[in-house]
C-alpha cells in the first residue's frame, strides 16, 4: 500500500500503470517513472514492485522522504535465496545536478534506512531507463492483449528452435500471402511477450528480429 498519494501536477505527467506483476494499479509521477515501471514489469528477475513504498525518516523534514519504488526479486534458481530488495528513486540527470545539495542528505538517509531493512538503495536515471530494451518493450507491449490460439503457438514453435532465426525466415514458413503475414506477425510478437519465444531485447529491433524458442539457455529476456 503506497504511503503517499501522488497529487495532480500541471508541471509533470502523472497517471496510472497497470502491471501484470502487481495486484493494484500503480501510480507514477513522471513519464520517466512510467518507463521504469515498464522495464520492471518485463524483467524476469523481478517478482513485484511497490511504488511510494516507505517513508524514510529525515531529520528536519516532518513528513520524511518517500522514494519512488521498492523492487522485490525472485529467488535465485540455484541457491533459492532471494536477492536483496532495492529501494529506488527515479531521477533525471538534470534534476540530480540542479538539486544535488537538496538531495544529498535525503539520499544518505535513504541508504541507511535501506541497509537497516536488509535492502539496497539506488538512484536510476534516464540513461539506464531509456534504452533499446525500453523501445523494444514498448513495441511488444502493444500486443499484450493478443491471445494466440494454442494451435498457432504450436505451429510457430515447430518453425523455431534454440538457434536464433530471423522472424522473416519464420514468416516464410508460416505465411503464403500478405494476409497470412498479417495473421502471424501479431502471434510472433505476442509469443515474445509470453516467453514462448525469446530475443535479445538489448538489440534495437530493426527490419530483422532474431528469435528463438524460449528456454533458460536461449536469449536473455
Amino acid at each position: 500500500m503506497p504511503v503517499r498519494k501522488i497529487p495532480k501536477n500541471h508541471l509533470v505527467v502523472t497517471g496510472s500503470y497497470s502491471s501484470r506483476k502487481n495486484a493494484e494499479i500503480d501510480a507514477f509521477e513522471s513519464l520517466l517513472e512510467k518507463d521504469y515501471f515498464l522495464l520492471l514489469d518485463f524483467d524476469p528477475a523481478v517478482h513485484s514492485f511497490e511504488p511510494q513504498p516507505v517513508r524514510v525518516p529525515v531529520p528536519g523534514v516532518p513528513r520524511g522522504y518517500v522514494p519512488d519504488v521498492l523492487v522485490r526479486y525472485h529467488p535465485d534458481a540455484v541457491s533459492g535465496q532471494e536477492p536483496k530488495r532495492t529501494l529506488v528513486d527515479v531521477k533525471h540527470t538534470d534534476d540530480l545536478a540542479r538539486n544535488a545539495d537538496k538531495y544529498a542528505f535525503k539520499f544518505d538517509c535513504a541508504k541507511r534506512f535501506a541497509e537497516e531493512q536488509g535492502w539496497e538503495f539506488k538512484i536510476v536515471d534516464q540513461r539506464q531507463i531509456r534504452t533499446p530494451r525500453l523501445a523494444n518493450l514498448k513495441f511488444l507491449r502493444a500486443y499484450r492483449n493478443t491471445s494466440p490460439a494454442v494451435a498457432d503457438i504450436e505451429r510457430v514453435l515447430d518453425c523455431v528452435d534454440e538457434t536464433p532465426r530471423s522472424h522473416h525466415q519464420v514468416l516464410e514458413q508460416l505465411a503464403q500471402t500478405e494476409d497470412d503475414k498479417l495473421h502471424w506477425l501479431p502471434v510472433i510478437w505476442s509469443m515474445l511477450l509470453s516467453g514462448h519465444l525469446v530475443t535479445d531485447l538489448d538489440v534495437p529491433f530493426g527490419s530483422e528480429v532474431l528469435i528463438a524458442r524460449g528456454g533458460d539457455d536461449a536469449w536473455p529476456r
